[in-house]
């Protein structure tokens, strides 16, 4: 489409209702079937409005029925965007957000972010993340993939940018291996996040 025969695109709302704006993203993990559940957990707190972010192999694991909210995935993207004065959905949802959660973080997002890589719309929104608010990762992966020693240098360098870890647990995993890799349970995870909410005066 030409400039001249754009039509309006409705940006995403500005922050209008003083609320705080929790950004979800979910990569391709098993513990993504959690997504529903945390969700719900931030919903229930006090002046809290939440969207999800989805990477594509993350949908494998959840019911999109079962989160209320609005989700965004790649193709958002692309549809959003016809003409040079429409928004940039990755850009729009980093204006948006006050705090980014990802969980689960699978060890292929993770390598990604760690390099720079932004090849879709979650690692594109990590990668104009505004770093003077809090960005927050849940690993999540098997235990051999966990071990490995590459894993903790790229751990390491999402923490020198100033994101913070929700560190995996040891527990039996779906693939019956049983160590560490695991997610952070959902009310450690929403507990990590109610830590940034400001109390009400």
């Amino acid at each position: 489409l030409s400039v001249d025969t754009c039509q309006h695109v409705q940006r995403i709302p500005a922050d209008l209702d003083q609320s705080f704006h929790v950004l979800v993203g979910v990569t391709g993990s098993v513990a993504a079937l959690k997504l529903p559940a945390l969700v719900s957990e931030l919903r229930q707190l006090s002046g809290v409005e939440v969207k999800v972010v989805t990477t594509e192999h993350a949908k494998h694991f959840y019911d999109s029925t079962e989160v209320p909210v609005k989700i965004y995935s790649d193709s958002d993207e692309w549809e959003l965007w016809t003409c040079r004065s429409d928004p940039v959905l990755h850009i729009e949802l980093r204006r948006w957000a006050h705090l980014f959660v990802i969980a689960p973080l699978d060890a292929n997002t993770l390598a990604k972010i760690a390099n720079g890589i932004c090849d879709n719309l979650l690692t594109c929104v990590v990668r104009a993340w505004d770093t003077s608010r809090p960005l927050l990762f849940c690993p999540a992966m098997n235990t051999a993939m966990w071990n490995h020693p590459v894993t903790a240098e790229h751990v390491s360098r999402l923490e020198a940018f100033g994101y913070r870890e929700i560190p995996c647990i040891s527990k039996k995993l779906v693939c019956g291996d049983e160590g560490k890799g695991a997610m952070a349970e959902v009310p450690t995870i929403v507990s990590a996040i109610k830590a940034y909410l400001v109390p009400s005066s």
